[in-house]
């Protein structure tokens, strides 16, 4: 691994000997020079000794693959395949609550096809949220905690790479899987309940214009929301279990509030959709820039 670091480095870069001088060489070097760049090569090598590390972890990669399946699968297929065989309820009460053009698009179908329809459609959105925020924020606890339970992190600090490479890196590892279980996730789930619920439906009736509004943009959004924390935590904890505990106390409160409005999102006009993405990226790259701003080696040696 370092030598695939060091190839990515100017000769000039390769002399950096402990994790505290090379953390304060490259902080005079950032405040010094006003180079603001990051050399994708040295993120890429790092991600690729993580995406290593934690392809062997079955305690982070059974977890990430599991809950995604049951929720985006297995689920959906569960619904689909009562909507089928049971007795369908009445939702006339159901539908003078919600919005006035939903009620009317509900009223025109039949009782199965409007629980298919009410439930797959519209209720089931908040759990593309839950997945992208559940593996990001499981791999972000690990980006530093998991180093020191693996003994692995001081060979990490010796490395001749910047501290804001280092930071992008671990926040690349979390976010790349997160959001590409999240898409995957999304077409097995709109594969699974067409098929499924097609006796009912009669047609494809997911995925919707909206539903790539949220997948595309609000379930990447969110789950770089909290990656500025988590990540910023796993530094600070001896465990990968104390990293999520702390963490999710920090970021579950706003996590839930983005999660709660989703349902609403889908019944609004498709703008709406861009609001929300937009307010939730802006806070997701504050916290995110402001963490590599912060973000130290010699802090995070002093804790070895």
């Amino acid at each position: 691994m370092t030598a695939i670091v060091d190839r990515a480095l100017t000769p000039s870069e390769r002399g950096y000997a402990t994790p505290i001088r090379a953390g304060r060489r490259a902080d005079r070097a950032d405040r010094g020079d006003g180079d603001d760049r990051i050399d994708a090569s040295i993120v890429a090598a790092l991600l690729r000794k993580d995406f290593l590390a934690a392809r062997r972890s079955k305690a982070t990669v059974i977890p990430m693959l599991v809950v995604p399946f049951v929720l985006l699968v297995v689920l959906p297929a569960g619904i689909g395949w009562y909507a089928r065989t049971a007795t369908s309820p009445d939702l006339s009460g159901l539908l003078a609550r919600i919005p006035g053009h939903l009620a009317r698009e509900l009223s025109a179908l039949s009782p199965a096809q409007q629980m298919v329809q009410l439930v797959l459609g519209y209720l089931i959105a908040p759990l593309f949220l839950v997945v992208p925020r559940t593996a990001s924020a499981a791999l972000a606890a690990d980006s530093f905690a998991g180093e020191k339970e693996r003994r692995t992190l001081e060979s990490l600090l010796h490395l001749p790479v910047r501290d804001r490479e280092l930071y992008v890196a671990k926040v690349l590892f979390a976010f790349i899987p997160a959001v590409a279980l999240s898409w995957i996730g999304f077409v097995l789930f709109a594969v699974t309940a067409n098929l499924v619920a097609w006796p009912v439906m009669g047609r494809v009736f997911v995925p919707t214009l909206k539903w790539f509004g949220l997948v595309g943009l609000i379930a990447p959004g969110v789950a770089a929301l909290g990656l500025g924390v988590m990540v910023r935590v796993s530094a600070r904890c001896a465990t990968t279990q104390e990293a999520n505990q702390l963490g999710g106390a920090v970021i579950m409160p706003l996590i839930l509030t983005t999660v709660g409005q989703t349902t609403g999102l889908l019944m609004l006009a498709p703008q709406w959709i861009l609001v929300a993405a937009a307010a939730i990226w802006a806070v997701a790259i504050t916290l995110v820039v402001r963490g590599m701003r912060r973000f130290s080696r010699d802090r995070v040696a002093s804790r070895l």
